[in-house]
This record gives structure tokens, C-alpha cells and sequence, in this order.
């Protein structure tokens, strides 16, 4: 039965999801409090192991989970689940899409299209930033003892590096092993 159910919930995922995988994250929110497979610290965890792993990271995202609530299995399961959708609806999409090249409508809805993928990536952005920069039980009222100062400076330090000119066109992988060995040296 959870095979059914992993592969019928990240199908869904798979159908909805527009904009790439972070526009996933409020799903992949969503999935968590409805079936307590995973926390939110876990789901930070998800993404950082799905960032740094080749792939799409809803892809990633859906194997992992898979696999830590059903095993093997579990994770192939999901991965068809969200996979299954998208290679159904862009076939279907790439069949008629030339008819539709030049339609205003079909452009027009391309485009309203964008700043809803923009509101997901931002709403599970502030989600990560509770999850990522403060500590376990904090408070508005206590704010400043709940920050998690170490994980603030690795974030100034490798946003600084990736807006800089010249540090900014090194390949990303660099900035995730040497965010890797800052967390190793300060946690």
C-alpha cells in the first residue's frame, strides 16, 4: 500500500510542479504535514542532498524520500510517480505545441505561469530560512539567543563569493565542498 501511495503523491507533485524543483518545495511541504514522512529539518536535509547530487533535484528530492519511508521500492515508486506526469504531459505538449507556437493565449499563459513559480520558490525559501538560520524553539521575543549565527556566516560568506565578479564563475560545486568543510571546521 505505500508503494501506491508514494508513487500516487509524488505523481501528483509531478503533474503540478511548474517551474523546476525548488517551485516543488511547497509541495514537498505540504506531502510532509499530511503524512509525517519527514520534518522540515529533514526536508532542508533533502535539499541539500539533492543539491549537491547530479540530477533534478525534485527527481532527488522524490527518490530520497521514497527511500526512507519505503525502502528500495519506496524510492522507485516515487521516482516514476513524479517522473510519470511530466513525460506524459510533454509528450502530449510537444505533439501540439507547433499549432500553438504563435497563439497569444497559450503565450499569455506561459507568462502568468512565472510569477506563480517565483511565489513558490520564495514561499519555500522563507521556509528553509526558519529551518536553516534559526535554532530549535525559537520566539520573536528571543530571537537573538535562537540564530543560528554559524549557518548565517556560511551563507554571507558563499553569497558574497557568488555575487563577487571574479569568484562568481567558479563551478558551484567548489561552493558546496567548501561549504561542506566550513560546516565540517565550525559545527
Amino acid at each position: 500500500m505505500i508503494y501506491l501511495q508514494l508513487f500516487f503523491e509524488f505523481a501528483k507533485i509531478g503533474l503540478f510542479n511548474f517551474g523546476g524543483g525548488m517551485a516543488a518545495l511547497p509541495f514537498l511541504q505540504d506531502l510532509s504535514v499530511r503524512t509525517c514522512w519527514y520534518t522540515f529539518e529533514e526536508m532542508a536535509n533533502f535539499i541539500a542532498i539533492s543539491e549537491s547530487t547530479p540530477g533534478p533535484m525534485a527527481i532527488n528530492m522524490a527518490t530520497y524520500v521514497g527511500y526512507t519511508t519505503g525502502g528500495f521500492f519506496g524510492s522507485c515508486m516515487a521516482t516514476l510517480g513524479i517522473i510519470f506526469p511530466a513525460l506524459f504531459v510533454t509528450t502530449l505538449v510537444a505533439k501540439f505545441l507547433s499549432q500553438f507556437r504563435d497563439n497569444k493565449y497559450v503565450n499569455r499563459a506561459f507568462y502568468g505561469l512565472r510569477p506563480c513559480v517565483l511565489a513558490l520558490i520564495a514561499s519555500a525559501l522563507v521556509s528553509l530560512v526558519g529551518v536553516t538560520m534559526l535554532n530549535d524553539g525559537w520566539t520573536f521575543q528571543t530571537i537573538t539567543s535562537f540564530i543560528n549565527y554559524k549557518a548565517i556566516l556560511i551563507f554571507a560568506v558563499i553569497f558574497a563569493m557568488l555575487r563577487s565578479k571574479k569568484l562568481g564563475k567558479i563551478h558551484p560545486v567548489v561552493f558546496l565542498a567548501l561549504s561542506r568543510v566550513m560546516g565540517l571546521i565550525l559545527y
